[in-house]
């Protein structure tokens, strides 16, 4: 199923909590856009949904940042392959181990190459200034929890 809505850098929290809030363990959340378009927003309101007080750092230069309990309800491991090169030097990162007990949130999932999981949930985020589109690949997984409508 796919899903798109516009909307505002102010409704951005609320589109991330309600997504945040749909997750179960093992899901993965594919975030897509260019420098600036409202990833980490999006990944910060969904970690907040969980629990998360304060906010959360970028995890460009850490490149995974892990959430446990209890600083957040579920297992979450917010993650930013920007700086990764090629697709080797996904495996040091062991994203796959998350998913146990847990969720990932990725942003720009375009590095993991032939890598990835089928059942993903995909966003992609388009626009500049205020105004802003996304568009969601829901998969099957998520059709019945899918909070946007």
């Amino acid at each position: 199923m796919s899903f798109r809505t516009d909307y505002t850098l102010a409704d951005a929290e609320r589109i991330g909590a309600v997504i945040g809030a749909a997750l179960v363990p093992g899901d993965v959340v594919l975030l897509s856009g260019d420098l600036g378009a409202g990833k980490t927003t999006l990944a910060r309101a969904m970690l907040k949904a969980r629990g998360l007080a304060g906010e959360a750092p970028s995890p460009t230069f850490a490149i995974v940042q892990p959430y446990a309990p209890p600083e957040v309800d579920l297992p979450i491991a917010h993650v930013d392959l920007y700086r990764i090169e090629q697709e080797d030097e996904l495996i040091e990162l062991g994203l796959d181990d998350y998913l146990y007990d847990g969720a990932l949130l990725i942003e720009w999932p375009e590095r993991l190459g032939a890598q990835g999981w089928p059942e993903a949930l995909t966003l992609r985020i388009s626009g500049a200034g205020d105004a802003r589109v996304l568009t969601a690949e829901v998969p099957a997984a998520w059709e019945t929890r899918w909070p946007l409508r």
